[in-house]
């Protein structure tokens, strides 16, 4: 029977004293912090901190050596039907012998009716633009395209929570741009708490509500940043403000101090 958590607290997820250990090796300690339903939370830290062992943690593809992850107040000991995950690597989680509709409705063929099923992969396809793109292959696409059909397959799964990791790394600039502002378009639009891991400093002061700080190994939470910018946000704008400039140093500054405290 799953412990339930006080509904009273408003924590949609929480992430309680969670450790991973490979032998010897500490990768997570004691790690802690929650998300409200809605809230967009940027995870950064140095290269190598375990930001991705996190978040197969919390995602259930990976068994913690100690603590708890829940959600809605049940413990996670395996995938969430609630929760959807977007990686990196978007090119081998596509089908290239599927078309892009069928891609955004894979998750759903054995779970929702065809006419539901065609509604939400209808809805998912225009949100992140790609209305036009339902019959195209994934290998007719550009690779910022391909990311936003991952997107759309996760949104279309209708998650309580979504996970991203670093799902931009492989993109150019200018494309990374237009994808930031897809994420934050569609967390405006659906309400979906986000957990979003990135190694750009500037993508999580300008996509998050918070950004969530880690140390190097054995990685702890070093700092939890309220992220006091306008909800409304836009990349020239929002980037040239003297507190986009002020939040960003000092993450910055956090991760250095993080790094330095590994080579003592």
């Amino acid at each position: 029977m799953p412990e339930i958590l006080d509904a009273g607290t408003g924590q949609l997820l929480a992430v309680e004293r969670l450790s991973k250990s490979y032998g010897d090796f500490v990768a997570l300690k004691d790690i802690s912090f929650s998300a409200r339903q809605g809230e967009l939370v940027c995870i950064v830290g140095p290269s190598g901190c375990g930001k991705t062992t996190l978040l197969k943690c919390i995602a259930g593809l990976l068994e913690p050596s100690g603590g708890t992850v829940r959600l809605d107040g049940v413990a996670v000991t395996a995938p969430p039907k609630r929760m959807a995950v977007v990686f990196q690597e978007y090119g081998r989680s596509l089908m290239p012998w599927m078309t892009v509709r069928r891609n955004v409705a894979l998750p759903l063929l054995k779970s929702t009716p065809k006419a539901e099923r065609r509604r939400r992969v209808a809805e998912a396809l225009e949100a992140v633009g790609l209305s036009e793109a339902g019959d195209k292959y994934p290998w007719q696409l550009s690779g910022g395209m391909q990311q936003r059909v991952a997107i759309a397959r996760a949104v279309a799964y209708n998650p309580e929570v979504l996970i991203m990791d670093e799902p931009f790394a492989a993109v150019d600039a200018q494309t990374r741009a237009d994808l930031e502002d897809l994420v934050r378009g569609i967390w405006e639009r659906f309400g979906v708490t986000i957990l979003f891991v990135t190694h750009d400093i500037d993508e999580s002061v300008y996509l998050g509500e918070r950004v969530i700080v880690l140390s190097m190994s054995p990685t702890v939470v070093q700092e939890d940043l309220t992220v006091d910018l306008p909800v409304e946000r836009d990349q020239i704008t929002t980037r040239a403000l003297p507190r986009f400039t002020q939040l960003r140093t000092h993450v910055y500054e956090q991760i250095q101090r993080a790094k330095r405290g590994a080579l003592r």
